[in-house]
Parts: C-alpha cells; sequence; structure tokens
C-alpha cells in the first residue's frame, strides 16, 4: 500500500510538474501563476498523497486547499490527468480511511473546494456546453470516487465487527472454560478423594464406594474433554457461572480438610470491597491450588494458604510439602488448571508463579492489583 501511495504521489507531481513547466496544453489546461506559486504547488499537491491512508481528512485539506489557493490567485484553474487524478484519489481517501463524521466532513471540503475551483475554471465560465460539461466532470468524479470509498468503509467496518464478535465469542469460552474447570475439578477432586478414603476404611459395600470412585473420575475425564471443545471456534453457550469470592475461603479449605487434607489458613487485611473480578479471581487461584495439592500432594501433605490485602495489593499464596509434582504443560489435558489461572493474573494486570520448592512441595504466589 505504502508502494501504491508513492506511485500516485510520483504521478501527481510528474504530470503537475509537465503542466507547469512544458505548458504545451498537451495534458490539460496549463498550471498558470508565477513560479513562487506554481513550484511549490507541485509539492503541495503530490507530497501529502503519502499519507492520504493514516491522515485522509488532513491531507484532502491541504491538496484540495492548494488546488483553490491557485485558482483564486491566478483566476484560472487546471485541468488534466493529474487533477482527475487527485480529484479520485483525495476524495475516496477522506471516504474510506475517516470514519464517517470526518467523511461526510471531506464530502463538504470537497464540494467548497470544488466550487471555488469552478468559478475559477476557464470552460465552466465560458458558459459553452461542451466546455461546461468538460468542467463539472470533475465534480462527477469527485462524487463518485467519495461514494466508492463509502462502500469501502462500509464494508471494512462489516469486517471489523465480525472480527471483533469471533474475539469477543473466544474470550468468552476461555471464562467459561476457566470456570468449569475451576468449579468442576475442584469439587470432583474432592469426591473421589473421599470414596477412595472411605473404600479403604468401610467394612461394608465395598462394590457401591468404587462405583462412586470410578464414576468421579470418568466424570473428570469428560469434564476435560468438555473444556477442551469450549476452548475450541464454536458457538455454544455455557449456564452462568457462580461468583464466589473471599468471604468463602473458610468454606472452601474446610471442606478439602474434609477430603483429609491438612489445611491452615491465614487471611491478612481487610478483603472486603473487591472488585468483583478481582474477588472471584483470588477465590479461584486459592480453589486451584488446593485442587493442586488434593491431587499432587500426597496423603500426608501439610497446605498453607496465605492471603495478605495492602492498600494497593493482594498477595495470595498457596503451599504444600508434598511432592510438588507440577500440573502438565499448557496445551495438555491437565494444564488447563495453572493456564487458566495465568489468564485471570493476566487480565487483572498481576503476577504469578508456580513451581516446585527445592525442599519438596510445589508453590503458587499471585499478586493482584487493588484499585
Amino acid at each position: 500500500m505504502r508502494r501504491l501511495d508513492a506511485a500516485i504521489a510520483m504521478l501527481v507531481a510528474v504530470g503537475v510538474g509537465i503542466q507547469v513547466f512544458a505548458g504545451n496544453g498537451q495534458v490539460g489546461t496549463d498550471v498558470a501563476g508565477p513560479r513562487w506559486l506554481t513550484v511549490p504547488l507541485i509539492a503541495v499537491l503530490s507530497v501529502p498523497l503519502l499519507w492520504r491512508r493514516t491522515k485522509p481528512l488532513l491531507v484532502g485539506s491541504i491538496v484540495l486547499g492548494g488546488i483553490v489557493v491557485q485558482g483564486l490567485v491566478t483566476g484560472s484553474t487546471p485541468e488534466g490527468i493529474p487533477f482527475i487524478v487527485i480529484w479520485v484519489v483525495v476524495p475516496y481517501g477522506m471516504a474510506a480511511y475517516a470514519d464517517r463524521r470526518e467523511a461526510r466532513f471531506g464530502l463538504a471540503i470537497a464540494l467548497a473546494a470544488f466550487a471555488v475551483y469552478a468559478i475559477q475554471n476557464d470552460d465552466v465560465v465560458s458558459g459553452r456546453a461542451g466546455d461546461v460539461w468538460s468542467g463539472a466532470f470533475f465534480l462527477i468524479v469527485a462524487v463518485g470516487a467519495w461514494l466508492a470509498g463509502t462502500v469501502v468503509r462500509g464494508r471494512r467496518e462489516t469486517a471489523e465487527l465480525a472480527e471483533a464478535a469471533a474475539a469477543a465469542r473466544t474470550d468468552e469460552r476461555s471464562r467459561m472454560a476457566r470456570e468449569l474447570h475451576d468449579i468442576v475439578s475442584h469439587n470432583l477432586s474432592v469426591v473421589v478423594l473421599q470414596a477412595a478414603g472411605a473404600r479403604a476404611q468401610a467394612t461394608g459395600d465395598e462394590a457401591t464406594l468404587e462405583k462412586i470412585e470410578r464414576s468421579g473420575r470418568e466424570a473428570l475425564v469428560e469434564m476435560r474433554r468438555l473444556l477442551g471443545v469450549l476452548r475450541e471456534d464454536d458457538d455454544e453457550g455455557s449456564p452462568l457461572a457462580p461468583q464466589p469470592g473471599l468471604a468463602r475461603l473458610p468454606e472452601l479449605v474446610e471442606r478439602v480438610r474434609t477430603a483429609g487434607l491438612d489445611v491452615e489458613l491465614d487471611v491478612q487485611g481487610d478483603c472486603e470491597g473487591l472488585e468483583p473480578a478481582v474477588d472471584l479471581s483470588a477465590y479461584r487461584i486459592v480453589q486451584e491450588g488446593l485442587t493442586n495439592a488434593l491431587k499432587h500432594a500426597g496423603p500426608d501433605a501439610h497446605v498453607t494458604v496465605q492471603v495478605h490485602r495492602t492498600a494497593r495489593r493482594l498477595a495470595i499464596a498457596v503451599t504444600d510439602d508434598g511432592a510438588g509434582r507440577p500440573a502438565a504443560p499448557n496445551g495438555s489435558s491437565h494444564g488447563h488448571g495453572l493456564a487458566g489461572m495465568r489468564e485471570r493474573v493476566a487480565l487483572l494486570g498481576g503476577d504469578l508463579h508456580a513451581a516446585p520448592q527445592p525442599g519438596g512441595g510445589f508453590t503458587i504466589d499471585a499478586s493482584l492489583p487493588v484499585p
């Protein structure tokens, strides 16, 4: 596109230069006026065209303003191929590359410039039918180019809206995938561990408990498959996700303790009044950390959950002293938990670090800004 704009600018510069210096009338009415006016006019009419896509209204004002000034000073406006190019490229650019309001303003500039151009044009002033048509041809060209530009802009805006809608759908699917993982994966992990523990200690009906455990594990596999579907490009809907917050941390910790995991909760600072997005994300980070500990830390692990709020930051740490086997890399069926946490934290402008501890165990540290 830059090469095309440079080629157009060069064509105009060469064409106007020929009409200024040759003056033989072969490419249209000569550019009248003294050299101090006509020589700079070559640059005024051509160089701004290099920026016709990025600053269409300014370029149109400069180029058409140059034509108006030349006509007012000399009383004779030129015609010819380079000026046909100008009356096509400039109105088209103002319509295609400016917004709707600026495009309409650009049309008004073009019509006002043509009015001066026509009044100072020898063909129009002559009153002869053929000559009047020759001068009016530039008006038809300008309006037609502007209308073509509006069509192009409309198509581009439609495409941009479609892209924005697709991006919004992708973001929503990612949000639903994170919520499903955080809610279902945690709860099913607790169910599986409780059923496994009950089967190991029960004196009767072991087959029923085994079915519970097997059903829970199968549900986990199916949920992970559905997460993969949600992350693909489809238009399937999803139920609205609940919105818990840090106020429900004691309930969450107690539920994990019933599954057999030793959890210590330490909350410092006033965690009330947080923005909903921060409150929900903080809860999900703790939930995912406890879920990872349930699945990977081992039966005798001790987990510490620390939440510390200051005036500007909310710090969250979930640390276990178990085996510390990390989740699978992002993109595998087991990696959506940490990936979802990173997405949440990144959206809020925070930081997250998750890694095994040197002495064993696993640590998840997150820091979220508090508006």
